[in-house]
């Protein structure tokens, strides 16, 4: 069974993606990782990540890296966001992506353009949603936790220019699919959202038995 997880930064997907695979017994990849370890990668070798040759070569990075709690990092995310708008990089990652959704027995992922591209025929969409002042709450609380020192309108500003251009990217921008279900977490516990969730699963899956 593959599952897609889809949906802007901070709605929760990652977090729903991670109580999906644990609960079905299945690997979980966060593909907004591999961008992160690109930008990384680009910001350690002093390359300019708004040149697409530059973030290219920043692609062929250790498997390691994906390791590396500097990953999780506000500066890394921009960047991410920044090189994951190129079409050479998002073509460099596409296959690692498939064979990860493809591999026997099934898999989680969950990114921006899982249900669209990387697995169009996911046997279960999700779309997870929050309103951006809810998200901006969520990141700032994060970012404080880790020791940053960072307002929640700066967050904020940024989630929003995160949105726009994920959304206005020509190759693979963020979008529902036409068959994924929406989830919206913006007033829901997390473990009322996993809950949701796993219902919508069992919920795509019995149609599938009884189809």
């Amino acid at each position: 069974m593959i599952i897609a997880v889809d949906g802007p930064a901070a709605s929760g997907k990652g977090t729903i993606a991670r109580a999906l695979a644990a609960h079905y017994g299945l690997p979980h990849l966060d593909t907004g990782l591999l961008y992160r370890a690109v930008a990384l990668n680009l910001h350690r070798l002093e390359l300019d990540p708004a040149k697409e040759a530059d973030a290219v070569a920043a692609c062929g990075f250790d498997e390691e890296m994906l390791a590396d709690p500097e990953l999780r990092g506000d500066a890394v995310g921009k960047l991410a966001s920044i090189v994951s708008a190129h079409p050479l990089v998002r073509a460099a990652l596409m296959q690692r992506q498939k064979r990860f959704a493809q591999q026997p027995g099934g898999a989680v992922l969950d990114g921006r353009d899982i249900g669209t591209v990387i697995a169009p025929d996911a046997d279960v969409k999700l779309f997870v949603r929050a309103t951006p002042n809810i998200r901006a709450r969520r990141r700032h609380a994060e970012l404080r936790a880790r020791g940053a020192d960072v307002s929640i309108d700066r967050v904020l500003a940024d989630i929003r220019a995160r949105d726009q251009r994920d959304s206005s990217r020509a190759t693979a921008p963020l979008t529902m699919a036409s068959d994924a279900a929406l989830l919206d977490t913006s007033f829901l516990s997390i473990e009322a959202a996993v809950q949701r969730a796993i219902a919508i699963v069992e919920e795509k899956r019995g149609r599938r038995r009884s189809a």
